[in-house]
């Protein structure tokens, strides 16, 4: 993000629930998981707009077998909406949450990557708790459904002291839910949701007990992003230059609920007002004004190679592993932990989120351990689901496309699927390709696609419809899984794992790009170690470019002298240079086409366009909110 203006969603992933915080100058965000293990993500940013996956407050879902997938499943339980917050006194990051509305559980850290421990089991059930620390360093939470509770918890956060009711939502709201807990220049909020379109303020001048007085924030409002829902629930940050900024989600399915942030500001009594562009939440709003972060955020795209020695936070379990049965470090090794035919019961299946709108996962999978009966590969996994992987049967392997994988109301499997498509595989090794459509709606697919060699990939089977209705909260993940059907034993080894944005590219056509600023040619210069300027009257190799189509109207280069991908580094603050092993957001630009027959590229790192500055005699940077002489190109074939 540079200090332009940023976009809606703010993250494109399926982060439902949202709770977000600042400790000093760092901001986190904390969302709800259901099964998926460990349990509720934290994630951080130093400037509200990009993140990056920091850690889990609940390291393991130890609330019984059913969450191991032995005897039982713990599909749409689990972690629901929950709190986190951080206490000044210990300088120590507090997690609550109540689990299957049978108890309460607080998890403590110093620090959000871990460790996290359970600080206590609290015999209360606080639905939808909101965490506030007051000034005095009590520790209160707000919680129910319609009818709103507040309770204080002891100094150490172990037992309740006192709870009382302090708000019945009237009948003309109806339901009111998802607390959020404050207390700002002296009076106490609780933030609560009306699902799915609506978001409420309860205010009490007069202490945490209230009496409180309730105020409309939203109703019904349109969101940023086509077809998906009306932003709600999430919470209120503070800047330490005092501006706020409300985090909500959006119900975007299939892809899940994601994150979308606006500026929130204040009437003189104290209510919060939500800052509008034409009636709508905006889909971009002027950035924050922040220092610069203290280094650039992780990308939520790009590879992972397992190296170990454990995984990393970007990663989680579809219910409970095993942790016998798996091994990180020079590649992902899972050895079969489950004798199945159902992929819904099978252990030790890793999910990743999908990036949206529409993204690719590749694994490159070893399977020369495979025994007969195994199957392993890649998911688009949800209640509604299929995969590309391999099958092992009576000495022979193959690749193979399952889909008609189901459940029914209760989470129940419904179909184990059959096998749609498949061909015979040679070798040791496989590239297993997914792709999915997740923008909001019906109709979206996701693809199939395997390759022996990593260069040349094959589609394999029909599309997947993916199912857009919301009753499994949850948004589609790809997911990486092996089971056996015989008997255990058998193992495959995971060498790498890519997320990249958008569809699989077409292969590239090599254009040139000359600006019309100054009719040079663009030049990847100094063999791409240097930023990229239009300074040339002759096209060579540095003046050549991959142009890869990333589907939606979203391109790449790729620099044809050192096969790196052009970034608006710094998320377009610094100037373009090609330096990237991958696509993502930084090195993605939107193509537009204009009517003299030239192109500008907006970038999505800051969604400005790119400019051949100063006429020219300047590298190129992304800093341009309009189309002039400097921001045309003329696009040619190589």
């Amino acid at each position: 993000m540079a200090a332009a203006g940023y976009t809606n969603p703010v993250v494109w992933q399926d982060f439902a629930d949202v709770d977000i915080i600042r400790v000093g100058d760092t901001y986190y965000m904390s969302a709800s998981t259901m099964h998926y293990s460990p349990g509720a993500p934290v994630l951080r940013s130093w400037n509200l707009v990009d993140w990056e996956f920091a850690g889990h407050s609940v390291p393991v879902l130890d609330f019984g077998a059913k969450y191991n997938l032995s005897g039982g499943r713990g599909y749409v339980r689990g972690i629901w909406a929950s709190s986190l917050n951080h206490r000044r006194s210990d300088d120590t990051f507090y997690w609550i949450g109540q689990i299957d509305f049978a108890r309460t559980y607080v998890y403590t850290a110093r620090t959000v990557e871990g460790p996290w421990t359970r600080r206590a089991e609290l015999p209360q059930v606080y639905y939808d708790a909101g965490l506030l620390v007051d000034d005095d360093d009590t520790m209160y939470v707000a919680y129910g459904n319609t009818r709103i509770s507040v309770a204080q918890l002891s100094g150490d956060a172990r037992t309740q002291v006192r709870a009382q009711e302090v708000f019945v939502t009237p009948s003309s709201v109806g339901t009111l839910e998802g607390s959020r807990f404050y207390k700002i220049n002296g009076r106490y909020y609780i933030f609560v949701t009306r699902p799915a379109n609506g978001q409420y303020v309860l205010k009490s001048d007069s202490g945490p007990f209230g009496p409180y007085t309730m105020k409309q924030l939203l109703l019904d409002l349109p969101g940023p992003i086509p077809g998906g829902g009306v932003p709600h629930q999430g919470g209120l940050v503070s800047t330490p230059q005092g501006q706020w900024y409300y985090m909500a989600f959006v119900d975007a399915y299939p892809g899940g609920r994601v994150p979308a942030l606006a500026p929130v500001t204040w009437t003189s009594d104290g209510w919060p007002v939500l800052q509008l562009v034409n009636g709508a939440w905006g889909a971009s709003y002027p950035a924050p004004e922040l220092p610069a972060p203290p280094r650039a955020t992780r990308p939520l795209t790009g590879v992972d190679t397992f190296p170990g020695p454990a995984l990393g936070p970007q990663w989680e379990w579809n219910h409970n592993p095993d942790t016998s049965r798996f091994t990180v470090g020079g590649g992902l090794t899972l050895r079969t932990a489950t004798t199945t035919f159902d992929l819904y019961s099978a252990r030790n299946t890793l999910t990743h989120r999908i990036q949206g709108p529409t993204s690719t996962a590749t694994i490159v999978l070893d399977h020369s351990g495979m025994r007969d009966g195994d199957r392993s590969g890649l998911a688009l996994l949800r209640d509604s689901s299929a995969w590309i992987g391999l099958k092992r049967d009576n000495g022979t392997t193959r690749v193979v496309m399952v889909n008609g994988i189901t459940m029914d109301g209760d989470w129940n499997t419904s179909s184990t699927g059959a096998e749609a498509a498949g061909a015979a595989v040679q070798g040791s090794r496989v590239w297993l390709r997914a792709t999915a459509d997740i923008r909001p709606g019906s109709g979206r697919q996701g693809h199939f696609a395997y390759s022996t060699d990593g260069v040349t990939f094959s589609p394999l089977g029909p599309a997947l419809t993916l199912k857009n209705e919301w009753q499994f909260f949850m948004g589609y993940r790809f997911g990486i899984f092996n089971y056996a059907t015989i008997a255990l034993g058998g193992s495959v080894r995971v060498e790498r794992f890519e997320l990249t944005a958008g569809t699989p590219a077409a292969p590239a056509s090599a254009v040139t790009l000359r600006a019309r600023a100054n009719d040079r040619y663009v030049c990847a210069d100094n063999a791409g170690a240097s930023p990229l300027i239009a300074n040339r009257t002759t096209a060579g190799s540095w003046e050549t470019f991959d142009l890869v189509d990333l589907g939606n109207g979203d391109v790449a280069l790729r620099a044809r002298a050192n096969d790196r991908f052009v970034c608006a580094d710094n998320a377009g603050a610094s100037p373009l240079i090609a330096n990237r092993t991958t696509a993502g957001s930084w090195e993605t630009f939107r193509r537009v086409d204009n009517s003299d027959g030239t192109v500008s590229l907006r970038a999505r790192a800051n969604d400005r366009y790119v400019s051949a500055e100063d006429g020219g005699a300047s590298p190129l940077i992304a800093n341009r909110t309009s189309i002039g002489p400097w921001e045309s190109f003329t696009l040619l074939p190589a």
